[in-house]
């Protein structure tokens, strides 16, 4: 990887690492999976960052149920965890590795409260605009499965999605905080694990009439 301050681990991350990120504030997480089906399409890969632009990609094992490290770093009530479309990533951590994630803030949640002056709310449309930085999404629909043989393409890919998170949840965060949306994005951020949990259990439009 030609990408700066750059680390890929198998199965979770070691103790120094975990330590490392555990005194961060706020951590941004992403996931890459075979699909859009949390019960049925498996996780392949895990990605963290933190303030200081430490990157870690953790490839998960087919068949794997458990990475105890991450999910004592996922669910340390001390540090943020950020998300772009934190919906499906908590839901998959869950699904296959049991984890229970929090606190949560999503950057896509965030986006859709604070810029109402538009209707694109990807992570490539909300990068470009906040951070001044044009993401290559060319390796976003590949063959992830395949995790001792990813592309440099493909972890360059998966770093970058989580390397201006942090960034972006501030600039979001003083948006809603000017626009006084604030207290609905933190009460929005709250729900999610219950909305995960029906989620998971396949409940749809349990709120419509």
């Amino acid at each position: 990887m030609t990408l700066p301050d750059f680390q890929v681990c198998d199965r979770d991350i070691n103790d120094s690492t975990l330590s490392e990120y555990l005194k961060a504030e706020a951590i941004a997480v992403d996931t890459e999976t075979m699909g859009l089906l949390p019960q049925r399409d498996r996780l392949c890969l895990v990605q963290l960052c933190n303030s200081e632009g430490k990157v870690t990609a953790i490839r998960i094992a087919r068949g794997q149920t458990e990475s105890p490290n991450l999910k004592q770093l996922l669910e340390a009530k001390n540090v943020l965890k950020i998300f772009h479309f934190a919906r499906f990533d908590v839901a998959t951590l869950r699904h296959n590795l049991g984890i229970y994630v929090q606190p949560v803030f999503c950057t896509k949640i965030a986006s859709k409260l604070a810029r109402t002056y538009t209707n694109r709310h990807g992570l490539k449309d909300v990068v470009q605009e906040l951070e001044q930085v044009e993401l290559d999404k060319s390796a976003q629909s590949s063959d992830w499965g395949n995790a001792a043989n990813l592309t440099e393409a493909q972890l360059s890919y998966a770093a970058n999605d989580v390397r201006y998170l942090i960034s972006v949840q501030h600039k979001l965060s003083e948006m809603l905080k000017r626009e006084e949306r604030w207290q609905l994005a933190q009460e929005c951020f709250q729900v999610l694990p219950t909305i995960v949990a029906l989620d998971l259990l396949q409940f749809k439009d349990l709120f419509e009439h």
